[in-house]
Formats: structure tokens, sequence, C-alpha cells
């Protein structure tokens, strides 16, 4: 079993922002619940009219909201107005990083119409919609069908703009990649106000690489074309859990779906793995199934979005007690599985949600929005989150994922750790995420010619030192993680809370086909750059200005 050794940190005082977090389930269930449940009504019956409309004045609806954003960015004055920034409040963005550049002057446009689904192409197997549209929304809109987008993001609140500017993934990402690689073509509205279609293989083949991880900050994303794959109705679930050091953890993870032999029919549609303990984790893997197998006799059927049903990881933890089991989730319910909990963070936001009294007669008003929950914390409880909280994704290959568990443990001791494997592509350039070079060279478990397999290690929730109320220090923890990172190949999610400096930013993401995307399409002095968008803390008018200006001078040169 293990031999890691928990760190001995002095014990802790509480002080009274302690006690506002302790207590903060109080503005949760009076203010953030109920509003909650409200947007999301409402939001609903927008998708639901929308949805009446026809596929041909959805378009031309989207047609003339792309000219208003274009005659917007034309009465922008560059020597008067600040950079480009969208309209939408700082709070709503579903990451947890501080997105403070908007407190500086700026210039806004107003996107929040691009929210509808413009067209579902069964020939083709592409939807094209609008970047707000989130994955709640198109998965009511396609699952139906028996389709779904190649991959399906968890959370329902999760937009498609976000996704592609940044980040993305789903237990299919191992055969599909990150969200962005699913996606066909990309319409953005550029700097001088042109409009145009990325796509791989056209001439903005060089932009349709250049976004992804960009943050929105090479030009307006007005909508995108995505692959569609055939699914069936339910999903043929199997827990199967590991016991074992972090290695050996590790190992079985690999195993559950990327098979030794190279088999790939062995590969299932599906995988994610949960780490609870250091000790014991359970591996699930899915296969799509059709309502007749599902149905038949002696067969289990699971719908966990009932609002009443455990938490789907207290769920999935149970077969560390029970063994092996198998069970059918229906589609929809199982792309979203972790929405009502938001994973496992809904047990510190509310300490009893997970109680069946609580799930029985509130359990509809979940989850909470994470806009809502931004904007009611204040700035004492957002900085002590910062700082007593992780909320991190480690992208790292899948050949390291042992070291990175044991790393993990060690710096901050935070349980259950999800696991969820994508393929990172070998692409015609190299974009700001890339594989190791040489890869294809080594022939490693899960690697192929074309892509080395990555591993997403999340990292969500209280350190053991906060909860047993001894020190922390957040932002070193952070920082020593980081550099963790850059020194192993690893890749650090934009939405989190990063201690990164503007040298290190570019250590750790490769900068140069993103600052040629920036001066081919005129983003310097229009949009602020990326590091400067995911920068943590404040940021003043000056800053604005100097980073533009540091912008001649990459800082993604080599080190000296």
């Amino acid at each position: 079993m293990s031999d890691l050794q928990t760190p001995l940190r002095p014990k802790k005082k509480k002080d009274w922002v302690d006690y506002l977090v302790m207590f903060r389930w109080v503005v949760v269930i009076f203010v953030a619940l109920p509003i909650s449940f409200t947007i999301y009504f409402l939001t609903y019956l927008g998708d639901v009219k929308s949805a009446m409309k026809s596929e041909k004045r959805r378009q031309k609806e989207h047609e003339e909201n792309v000219k208003k954003v274009v005659n917007r960015l034309k009465q922008r004055n560059p020597k008067k107005d600040g950079l480009v920034c969208t309209a939408r409040k700082p709070y709503i963005a579903v990451g947890l990083r501080n997105v403070d550049y908007k407190r500086a002057r700026h210039f806004e446009v107003d996107l929040s119409a691009f929210r509808n689904i413009v067209e579902i192409d069964k020939e083709r197997m592409i939807a094209k919609v609008e970047p707000l549209v989130n994955m709640g929304q198109i998965t009511r809109a396609t699952v139906p069908m028996n389709l779904v987008l190649a991959v399906v993001a968890e959370l329902d609140d999760l937009t498609v703009g976000g996704l592609i500017n940044g980040y993305g993934i789903e237990g299919s990402s191992h055969i599909y990649g990150l969200f962005s690689d699913t996606v066909v073509a990309m319409e953005v509205v550029l700097a001088d106000g042109r409009v145009v279609r990325a796509t791989k293989d056209n001439e903005y083949s060089d932009l349709f690489y250049g976004i992804p991880w960009s943050q929105g900050t090479l030009g307006l994303l007005v909508s995108a074309e995505i692959k569609l794959i055939p699914v069936k109705e339910y999903m043929r679930l199997t827990y199967t859990p590991v016991r074992g050091n972090l290695k050996e953890l590790a190992q079985a993870y690999a195993d559950s779906f990327a098979p030794r032999d190279g088999d790939t029919s062995k590969v299932p549609d599906f995988v994610e793995a949960m780490i609870y303990t250091p000790t014991e984790g359970v591996m699930m893997t899915g296969r799509y199934a059709s309502k007749e197998e599902a149905e038949k006799k002696g067969n289990v059927i699971n719908s966990v979005g009932w609002w009443f049903k455990t938490w789907f990881y207290q769920h999935a933890q149970k077969a560390l007690k029970r063994g092996e089991f198998v069970e059918y989730i229906p589609t929809r319910e199982y792309h979203h599985r972790h929405t009502r909990s938001l994973y496992w963070e809904g047990k510190l936001i509310l300490p009893f949600g997970d109680q069946w009294w609580f799930r029985w007669f509130f359990g509809w008003l979940m989850p909470p929005k994470v806009s809502l929950l931004k904007a009611t914390q204040g700035e004492a409880v957002r900085n002590y989150y910062h700082d007593k909280h992780v909320i991190q994704d480690l992208l790292v290959p899948l050949y390291k994922v042992g070291d990175a568990l044991e790393y993990v443990h060690q710096a901050m001791e935070v349980y259950p750790i999800w696991l969820c494997p994508h393929r990172l592509f070998k692409l015609p350039v190299k974009p700001m995420v890339y594989p190791e070079p040489g890869f294809e060279l080594h022939h490693r478990q899960g690697d192929t010619s074309y892509a080395q397999m990555f591993t997403d290690v999340g990292v969500y929730y209280a350190p053991a030192a906060v909860l047993r109320g001894e020190e922390f220090n957040g932002s070193e923890a952070v920082r020593q993680l980081e550099e963790w990172m850059i020194q192993n190949h690893g890749f650090q999610p934009q939405y989190a809370v990063s201690e990164l400096t503007e040298k290190n930013f570019w250590r750790m993401f490769d900068g140069a086909h993103y600052e040629h995307c920036r001066r081919k399409y005129g983003a310097i002095g229009t949009f602020m750059s990326v590091y400067y968008k995911s920068k943590k803390g404040k940021k003043t008018e000056k800053e604005v200005q100097e980073a533009e200006a540091a912008i001649l001078e990459p800082a993604y040169a080599e080190e000296t």
C-alpha cells in the first residue's frame, strides 16, 4: 500500500473569514439557490422558444446579430477607447479565477444574443451553434435524435465559446480529444470587423489552430460547427474498485481504457476514474447500449438525473464495498452526471446537501449557479477560497499520472481526485498546447503515431490540512504545482486560479503560433494578450498599456 507520509503543519487560528465560510450555506440556501433555479427556468423557456423557430429564421437572426457586432467594433476609436471585451459581467464566467481585467478601461461588445442552436445537420453530422449555447441546451436538442457532440463537457452551464476558447473535456476524449478538437469550423469577427470562417484546411487554418486556449484574444467567436456522433439510449456503465498505492491505481486506470495488447475493440466509449483515498479508487468504463438491451430482465437501470438520487461520486464509491457492478444510465443523464453536485464541490458549499432529506425536499433546486456563488461571496471570501481551496486541473501525459497523484498528495492532499484521459493530437502547426516532442518513438501505453494520450488530473476541494484546521499556503502550493507541470510537460487550464508569471506562462505554453496569429489578424492593440487576461489579481489601465507595449518583445523568448 501507499508509503506516502502526510506533511505536518502547525494549527491555524480561526478568524472571522473562517466563520463566514463556515456559515456561507445560509446565503446559498436563501439567496443563491432560489435565484439560480429562477434563472435556470427562464433560460430553459428561452431555449424552448429558440427551438420553436424555424432554421431559416435562426440563421437570419444570427446574420443580423453578427452585423451588429461588426458595426459595434467599427465604432471603436483605438486612440480613446480601451481594449475590446465582451459585455458579460465578470462574475458570470464559470471559471474560478478573478476576471479583474474588466476593471480597467475597456470597450464592450455585447454577445448576449448569441445563444441559439442555428442548425443540426444530420447528413453532415454537424451542429452549428452560437458561443453562448451551453451543454445542457445541446443535449436536450440532440439526444432525442440519438446524437450528441463528440465531446460533451459534464456541467450543464459550460458554453461552447468557453470550451473552444479555453478548455473542455469529457469521458469520450480518449477517442476524440479535447472539445476544441471536435470543432469543424469557426466563424470569427476579427479586430478590423471582417467576418471569416476558419477551418483546418482553408486560408484561415492558422487562425483555426490558434483560437483554442487563446481566451478570446484573437477575435470574437460568433458561431462554431461541431462534430456529432450517433449514440444509443443508454450508457452501460461498469464500476470497478481498485486498491493499491497511487502508482498502482494509476496503472489500473490506464489499463481500463488503453489495452496493453493494442486491441481497439477493448476500448470503451467512455471512461473516468475517481481516486477516493491514497489507496482506493473506482474505475468507470461505459459503452452505449440500446433501450432493448437496458430493459432486459436482470439489468439494472439507474436514472441518476432525478433530484433525489445519491450524488454520482458517492454512488460510484459504493463499488469499494459492493465490488464490481454494472448498470444502465439514460444517455443524457449520464452526460450530466456531475452537474447537480458540481462533482463534489457541493459538499463544501452545502455540508448537508448530500443528505437524503435535503435531496428529497430541496434537491430540485440544485445546483447553485457558479456565477451567483461568485457574485455573493465578497472579496474576503473570494481571497479565502483562492488560498484555502484548490480548483485545479493538471493535464499530464498518461505515463506520468502516477507521479502526478503522488505529487498532489504530498503538496495538497486533496480527495477525491478525478481522472479523465484525452488525446493530444500532433497537428500541422504547434499550438499553445502540444504533445511531447518525439512521443511517437516511445510507443507508450495509449499513444498512437498521431496523438499522445494525456490525462486530466482534476483536483477540486479543500486540502486535508485546511479541513484539519492547519496552516496551508495555497498560493505557494499552486506556484510549486505549476512548476511541477512545467517540468513534466503538463498544462494548466486557464479557468483555474494561476500564480504563473508571464515568463513561466510561456514556459508552460508555446506562444509562437499564437503571436503569429495576433500579428497577422490585427489583435494587438484591440484584444488583450492571453497571459494578461489570465493573470491573477486586479489590472489597472497602466498595466493594460504596458502589457500591449511589451508584446513587441514576446515573453516566450528563450530563457537566457
